[in-house]
């Protein structure tokens, strides 16, 4: 079985914020302000481990099981663990009650012998259970005219496949495309409830995960406000389920010059999701496409910027609080899909790796597998625009990550010795100075291990 293509999957969202909106359950603001141009720096307080905090999203049903299986050799060289699959129900069932399950039986039995952890979801109506009107286009788009019949096949699955570590309910439910005619908070509500109780009972223990939102949960066809906000007046939060949205953004750091939106937006929503009694928070989807046009939505970086955006973000929700994030994603697509998105890939379409999965092995070898709280350093002559997070590694060893928009150099003086590694051209430097260490400044990731 093959997954859909993805059809204008961000073309309906709106790529900003309001200048403010709230968040219901949650009982503060999320804003998208300005901020004053002054150096980030960042030490996480919390152990990371590498495996646990990053996985992918895989579109395994879209390759046969001899070119997955060559992309998931690839995956497990970085030594990650998690893959997000997407099931499509009018794929998994075209008419009631006849199932065609092989090719996802057999993609099952392929993520148990190769210990990979797994997130499925499921989106889209079977023909038989959409409410779209007859002859209309995109009739999976539509809700189920019944959540329990959707509920009753998430927990066939659920029963089918145990060694399944997490099951997630829809997908991107807060952008009209992907819940036809218009966004419905009551409706999606209604699906989560009657899902989440059906796969309590057939898959006890199993992680449960609300249906990643685009963005940060925006409505664009109701103003703008969060979906986030409206769940919460159905008792959503109370469910014990993981939170997750999809936060893409024009830059790594920000969608409007001169907003660290990224930070600032991270911050406050999970902040407030963790303050309504939700425990985890996971970013389902992330990434940049490296097509090369024509351009639709995302402006057009190509593979060396792929990497670059690529490895800058994930620096940032390194520090975020994110108990697991899914890079979007692992391989790219064939001609079933936009321009665009057969671009978002670490692979190719014939499995090699292409410059971001080089970049990403890089980034993982020197950071070793577990980043532990780190110290950051005096820092002089900082550049207005810089970012820099500090970990320390699992060896000891000192790790300072950082870039500016401005390239120019800094001083460190309490580091005498260290290397300077640059991940994107895999390229390292021996640094050494009695008044303090000087490395050079560049708009992408530079790491220094001391």
């Amino acid at each position: 079985m093959n997954s859909h293509p993805l059809r204008g999957r961000r073309s309906a969202v709106l790529r900003y914020l309001p200048v403010i909106a709230a968040i219901g359950f949650g009982g503060a603001l999320l804003l998208s302000q300005p901020v004053k141009a002054t150096p980030i720096n960042l030490a996480p307080d919390r152990t990371l481990v590498w495996k646990d905090f990053l996985g992918v999203n895989a579109h395994f049903l879209w390759f046969t099981p001899q070119q997955y299986q060559q992309q998931i050799a690839q995956y497990q060289k970085l030594g990650l663990e998690w893959v997000r699959v997407d099931l499509h129900w009018d794929r998994l069932e075209p008419s009631e009650g006849h199932y065609t399950l092989d090719s996802l039986d057999q993609l099952n039995q392929t993520l148990i012998s190769s210990h990979l952890k797994s997130l499925f979801y499921m989106v889209g109506s079977a023909p038989f259970a959409t409410t779209a009107p007859v002859g209309a286009p995109y009739q999976d788009q539509y809700p189920p005219r019944d959540p329990q019949v959707y509920a009753q096949r998430m927990a066939l699955l659920a029963k089918r496949y145990p060694d399944v570590d997490a099951w997630q309910v829809w997908n991107e439910q807060n952008l009209p495309n992907n819940w036809r005619p218009k966004v419905d908070p009551a409706g999606y509500a209604r699906l989560l409830l009657a899902t989440t109780q059906a796969l309590t009972a057939a898959a006890p223990g199993k992680t449960l995960v609300i249906g990643g939102m685009a963005y940060y949960s925006q409505m664009p066809d109701q103003g703008g406000g969060l979906m986030l906000q409206a769940l919460g007046q159905y008792g959503v939060q109370k469910l014990g389920a993981v939170a997750a949205y999809h936060p893409y953004s024009a830059t790594p750091e920000t969608d409007t010059p001169g907003k660290n939106e990224v930070l600032l937006r991270g911050h406050q929503l999970n902040d407030m999701l963790h303050g309504a009694g939700i425990t985890n928070i996971w970013a389902t989807e992330w990434g940049w496409s490296s097509y090369a046009g024509p351009k639709e939505m995302q402006a057009i970086i190509g593979l060396d910027g792929q990497a670059d955006y690529t490895l800058r973000r994930l620096a940032l929700m390194s520090t975020l609080d994110y108990q697991r994030t899914f890079l979007f994603a692992l391989s790219d697509l064939d001609n079933r899909a936009s321009a665009r998105d057969r671009g978002y890939g670490l692979l190719d379409l014939n499995g090699q790796p292409k410059p971001v999965y080089n970049a990403l092995a890089r980034f993982l070898k020197i950071t070793g597998s577990t980043l532990k709280p780190g110290t950051l350093p005096t820092i002089v002559n900082a550049p207005d625009s810089l970012y820099s997070v500090a970990w320390t590694r699992e060896d000891g060893k000192h790790l300072w990550l950082y870039w500016s928009a401005e390239g120019t150099s800094l001083t460190l003086p309490d580091i005498k010795q260290a290397t300077l590694f640059d991940p994107l051209t895999g390229t390292q430097l021996s640094l050494q100075s009695d008044n303090g260490i000087q490395p050079s400044v560049k708009p992408t990731l530079q790491i220094v291990v001391w």
